[in-house]
């Protein structure tokens, strides 16, 4: 049967992997996807590199923009990354008639309602597989596999910089700027990590899942995005203490006063095999309500684990490159005209329970006058641990669990509690999710 042919834009590390693996499996993608599967052309500025690459195997080109409007091509794979050009490139093939595959979790996150409403005006497709957490096929659990059923929460360990350093964090009691010039030596953290450790990467992947999950348009703009680059050493162990770990998560919950979608260091129940993630590794808790909680796990980055993803969107797209469109997977799972708009709740609303850390002076009374102001804005108490000074130490830490309770509570007592004379300086807020 005549090949589908493939033109692929960009051939760094994720490029590289798609390439050789694809070689390197052709026979059996072939039998699965009922055709054999061709890279006939690769576009990047690095000429040299692709030839090393590729070995003459297909045509070489500096240009994308040529690619994207080939005849010969059918699919285009993008992995040159970003908004800009990138954005261009995507809605040009699909104005060409071709399907897309990209591991662009940014392009999406930002401007996924304009490129999946062209692909579905043009009759195309658009997979993205390897924009959300690597090799773990998570899209096509959350557009197929859980179509049963109401999805309650997302709960993910998506970024495997951040969760990396959070392990060396705990494990060798390190401050966080140690940890971080390790991950970069290390290869695991780029030059500038600002996007990996202050939670965006996160925030694009959960944008995208909650899209998929509760049938909404694409929110990143309204999410709460907050990384770990302020989070110290001394919470990690206070929390473990108290049988806690500290991920940095990507939640989204449906609520009946709307969606949450945020990003920041959270603590979960140690016994809860999400917490026991470690490294630089990815984890998708997702919560049906007919099956439950359901956990995916596996390598979220790296060039095969990603080439892994994309190689399984070319074959569905071959697949179904001749099916009607109105028979195919719609891109967020919903029909597109069954696609709702559900408001993102702002911070401020969200009920959650919480850790709070404060530095005071031991002495008698501190504590009354700090659990009357929590009374007062109907927190209460689940657990507390007060450390002992040492000798001739003057103030102390006291570490309080709440009840669940809504954030502007927690702010208005944070802000009354902080004025009082007794607490030196700010106090620590976390965030903690039980994942039931």
């Amino acid at each position: 049967m005549k090949p589908i042919n493939v033109g692929l834009l960009g051939i760094g590390t994720v490029g590289g992997g798609t390439f050789t693996v694809l070689k390197r499996n052709a026979e059996e993608i072939a039998r699965r996807a009922g055709r054999p599967i061709q890279i006939t052309v690769v576009a990047d500025k690095n000429l040299e590199l692709a030839r090393e690459v590729t070995g003459g195997a297909c045509r070489l080109t500096d240009d994308a923009f040529a690619v994207v409007a080939d005849p010969g091509v059918d699919i285009v794979v993008e992995l040159i990354g970003g908004y800009g050009v990138a954005k261009e490139l995507v809605l040009k093939a699909i104005a060409n008639g071709k399907h897309v595959v990209t591991a662009n979790k940014a392009l999406l996150a930002t401007h996924g309602n304009e490129i999946f409403a062209a692909a579905q005006a043009k009759g195309v497709i658009v997979a993205f597989e390897a924009a959300v957490a690597g090799g773990i096929p998570i899209i096509k659990a959350l557009r197929e596999g859980l179509s049963a059923n109401r999805i309650e929460w997302i709960a993910g360990i998506i970024n495997g910089t951040t969760n990396f350093i959070l392990s060396e964090m705990r494990d060798k009691q390190l401050p966080f700027a140690t940890v971080l010039k390790e991950a970069q030596q290390l290869g695991y953290a780029e030059a500038d990590p600002t996007f990996d450790i202050e939670g965006v990467d996160a925030a694009h992947k959960l944008t995208i899942m909650s899209a998929i999950a509760f049938g909404c348009s694409m929110s990143f703009d309204k999410a709460h995005i907050e990384g770990i680059s302020k989070l110290e050493a001394t919470d990690i162990k206070y929390a473990e203490q108290l049988g806690y770990r500290i991920k940095l998560l990507g939640i989204t919950k449906r609520t009946a006063e709307g969606v949450e979608l945020r990003v920041h260091p959270t603590l979960i129940p140690a016994k809860r095999l999400i917490a026991n993630v470690e490294g630089a590794m990815n984890a998708v808790l997702v919560k049906g309500d007919a099956v439950g909680p359901t956990l995916y796990y596996g390598k979220g980055a790296g060039a095969e684990p990603t080439a892994s993803a994309i190689i399984a969107d070319l074959v569905d797209v071959t697949r179904m490159h001749t099916a009607d469109p109105w028979h195919r997977v719609p891109h967020l799972a919903f029909q597109p005209e069954a696609m709702i708009d559900l408001p993102i709740l702002p911070l401020s609303e969200v009920i959650t329970s919480y850790y709070l850390r404060l530095r005071v002076e031991d002495k008698p009374g501190v504590l009354a006058d700090i659990t009357r102001i929590l009374a007062d804005q109907q927190i209460s108490i689940d657990a507390m641990v007060q450390r002992e000074p040492d000798e001739g130490e003057l103030q102390t830490d006291i570490i309080m669990l709440t009840h669940q309770t809504r954030e502007k509570n927690v702010d208005a007592a944070i802000a009354k509690i902080e004025g009082l004379s007794v607490v030196t300086g700010k106090i620590t807020r976390l965030r903690l999710e039980e994942l039931l």
